[in-house]
């Protein structure tokens, strides 16, 4: 039977996905996204880091204010979306100005407070346990997907009318995001600070080991993606990060259509790896479901890491540009089913009131941990025979550290959980 409150959440995420790979677009081609690995690796790192900078906003204060937002998480929600919408129709005037970064950084803090109020609500919204990775993934797909879509008109309408126009796009699907939000259910909040139960819930052995398994995953994304971004430049000085939009379509183009001009083969060949990666994050989004069926999360969980270890040494073994592709498919797949089972497992076992602030706080150690992931190679220059070795490594030891350490939860290991009714409760 079809969960209609969920078709609405899943709704008004495919709206807010829409709407911000309009935002990405438009900003693709400012100075906000300008990173040129032939520039010092200094500058490099330093724009990693500031890409953290939203998730100390979003833990300490965005978490909790969404479990005791008055009135429940909708209005919280709503708020997000209607802020997106705000920005965006401010940055339509300003996409030349200097107040395109405040503007843009206050739109990235409102994504990331999506995320974390998003997940929350998923075990207010599904009936049982069992159902949580299956409805992630949903998600996770209805959101590439609406992306992809979104991105299309957004192009057309920056080269037909200028970038302010997919701004405005932006704009109008935020707002339709927002009025979405209106038929989404309460779900119930925090009437007081964190709890001491609350707070041993969310330390929980079974919490702790998933979310350093899932933040060694995230880790690996991050190294894999720039080990890949320096070791495809060929030695031409001219490729630029901001231009990996470009690249994904080069190496899509070379696909479909053949060989393009070898002057431009650094370009799609590391497209086609931004091509791997992203099939992985789909197969994986297709594959967690259909694992959670038979085996439980932390088992989902430890099979990725122990797959990803595989993967890892047959790509050190070949060491070529297949490697590449294949260890980039592979971390994928296996980044996304872990990411979609420790979901599962904190909406699961953690407190109902304390969803917000845990989402949020897991989300803000997993972007450090993909920053950390990512700065090796930046500022060690590694081989990729040598990166493919780490990945098998860094998985090998995540997995064993994580299986060792697990303490059985309900209903064991290995079989489906059994369903729990999870009520929502008016705010």
């Amino acid at each position: 039977m079809i969960n209609t409150q969920f078709l609405r959440l899943v709704r008004v995420h495919a709206l807010g996905a829409a709407g911000d790979a309009m935002i990405t677009v438009a900003l693709a081609g400012s100075l906000f996204f300008s990173i040129d690995p032939s520039a010092a690796r200094v500058r490099v790192a330093l724009y990693l880091l500031l890409t953290m900078a939203p998730f100390a906003v979003v833990g300490p204060f965005i978490g909790p204010a969404l479990d005791r937002f008055r009135g429940g998480r909708r209005p919280m929600i709503f708020a997000i979306n209607a802020g997106r919408a705000f920005f965006a129709f401010l940055m339509i005037s300003n996409m030349d100005s200097p107040l395109l970064f405040p503007l843009s950084f206050a739109v990235l803090i409102l994504q990331k407070s999506y995320g974390v109020a998003k997940a929350s609500l998923v075990p207010a919204i599904l009936r049982d346990d069992q159902q949580f990775v299956g409805g992630n993934a949903r998600l996770a797909l209805v959101g590439s997907v609406c992306g992809f879509l979104g991105a299309g008109p957004a192009i057309l309408a920056s080269w037909l009318a200028g970038v302010p126009w997919a701004v405005g796009m932006a704009m109008a699907v935020y707002i339709l995001a927002a009025v979405s939000c209106l038929s989404l259910p309460p779900a119930r909040v925090a009437p007081r600070p964190v709890q001491d139960h609350e707070s041993s819930r969310l330390r929980s052995v079974g919490i702790r080991k998933a979310a350093s398994a899932t933040g060694m995953l995230r880790g690996i994304v991050g190294f894999t993606t720039f080990l890949a971004a320096f070791a495809l430049r060929g030695g031409a000085d001219d490729v630029n990060l901001s231009g990996v939009g470009k690249a994904f379509g080069a190496g899509i183009r070379h696909a479909l259509q053949g060989d393009v001009a070898s002057d431009a083969s650094p370009a799609w060949r590391l497209g086609l790896v931004a091509v791997a990666l992203v099939c992985g994050f789909l197969v994986g989004s297709l594959l967690a479901p259909k694992l959670r069926d038979r085996i439980r999360e932390e088992v989902i969980v430890a099979t990725a890491l122990a797959a990803l270890f595989i993967v890892g040494l047959v790509a050190a073994w070949g060491g070529g540009y297949g490697s590449t592709l294949l260890l980039a498919l592979g971390v994928g797949t296996a980044a996304s089913c872990g990411k979609l089972s420790f979901d599962s497992i904190v909406q699961r076992d953690a407190e109902g009131a304390d969803h917000g602030r845990s989402f949020a706080v897991f989300e803000t150690r997993f972007q450090i941990f993909w920053v950390l992931g990512a700065l090796i190679p930046v500022v060690i220059p590694i081989s990729t025979r040598v990166g493919f070795t780490l990945v098998a490594v860094a998985a090998a030891f995540a997995a064993v550290f994580f299986w060792l350490g697990r303490t059985p939860s309900r209903g064991g290991l290995s079989g489906p959980a059994t369903s729990r009714e999870h009520q929502p409760q008016q705010g």
